[in-house]
């Protein structure tokens, strides 16, 4: 009773201390990332924290399934490696006693993680695709900022305002150049106000300025003084787009009855159910896994513990490309990975359990092995 506490306190200490790390290299690399949208103009500047804590809302269920594994591993190996674990078989107990209270522990992050892919997963993806979706599709006047030159999401039309007043709608010393059939326009004021139409067509009315029109250059090239000058300004809808697989609920994954997007949509909802199932054989392989010769004190059982979680991400991810591409089934391709882990789990386990007799005979029921 008092190893199995001790186990699970270890469990929990070691679990959170690698999510946090995990979590921490995250965000770095996503600040890194998202920022650089930010600066080529891919999304706002003013939605960065919101996509950050999208992304990583989204990456939870993977944080979750590895912390967990390589919990269980460091855990058990400083078990093995400060003769604890000599403790514990000279208690009268074997490797094979360690798997229930291991999944004790492990049973409660599983299903979070269960919750995180099949329903945070698509919920950050879609929020993080309407947020850069709406910026994409702005109108030319969300764009304006004072003392800022600013293109237009067609690239046709730049800006220039001095100062703005967004309560009053008032601008003041404006630069407005368009770009139409070759024809470079470009119109000077300074002052002038944001006007909303009742059809909702937005423009922009310059008061007391001048407007060049063409090349200096050419014969056509003209200088015209206006009192009032309006540019219209194409408003908009922020539709939202068509959801992507990785986007959608799990009712839209299954009533989706479009062929072109069946086994698709089969695919994705084979990782999201895929990923707890992986985090149970991580923890399993992990108990066997974690041996290490006291004597020695080695860490190996680390570098196979990163080989196992790549062989088997990798695995699930190649699982899900087979299915989207309708070279498997969905009920073909759900089970084999996992239950290659828990045959392997099994082994494994086995092979420690009496390691002097030959790993053959371990595999063999007990009556049989006695012959």
């Amino acid at each position: 009773m008092i190893f199995k506490q001790a186990l699970r306190r270890e469990l929990s200490l070691t679990t959170g201390g690698v999510f946090l790390v995990l979590v921490t290299i995250m965000i770095t690399t996503l600040v890194i990332r998202i920022l650089g949208f930010a600066a080529n103009g891919a999304i706002n500047p003013e939605d960065v924290l919101v996509l950050i804590s999208l992304a990583t809302l989204g990456y939870l269920a993977v944080l979750l399934t590895v912390s967990l594994f390589v919990a269980t591993l460091i855990v058990l190996v400083r078990w093995y490696k400060d003769s604890e674990m000599i403790v514990w078989f000279a208690s009268g107990l074997s490797i094979s006693n360690l798997i229930r209270p291991i999944l004790q522990f492990a049973t409660p992050l599983i299903i979070i993680i269960a919750l995180l892919a099949l329903f945070v997963w698509p919920w950050a993806n879609r929020e993080s695709t309407l947020i850069s979706q709406r910026f994409q599709q702005r109108d030319d006047v969300s764009m304006v900022s004072s003392g800022q030159f600013r293109e237009s999401a067609r690239a046709e039309r730049v800006f220039f305002i001095e100062e703005l007043d967004v309560d009053k709608n008032e601008v003041k010393n404006i630069f407005v150049a368009d770009s139409k059939n070759g024809r470079v326009s470009v119109a000077v004021a300074s002052a002038g106000y944001i006007q909303n139409s009742e059809d909702g067509e937005k423009s922009v009315v310059l008061h007391n300025g001048r407007r060049y029109e063409g090349q200096p250059t050419q014969p056509d090239f003209r200088i015209l003084e206006f009192t009032d000058y309006t540019t219209k300004i194409r408003s908009k809808e922020a539709l939202a787009p068509p959801p992507r697989d990785r986007e959608k609920t799990i009712s839209e994954l299954l009533n989706e009855t479009e062929p072109t997007t069946i086994n698709p949509n089969r695919a994705e909802l084979l990782w999201r159910i895929g990923l707890p199932l992986m985090a149970l054989g991580l923890v399993l392989i992990a108990i066997p896994l974690a041996y290490v010769n006291p004597r020695l004190g080695n860490y190996t059982a680390m570098f196979y513990a990163i080989l196992i979680y790549l062989i088997y991400s990798n695995l699930l991810n190649l699982t899900q490309n087979f299915v989207s591409q309708g070279k498997f089934g969905f009920f073909v391709g759900i089970w084999p990975i996992h239950l290659l882990a828990l045959v392997i789990a099994t082994i494994l386990i086995r092979n420690r359990i009496n390691p002097s007799v030959k790993w053959w005979r371990r595999q063999l029921p007990a009556a049989f092995a006695k012959k």
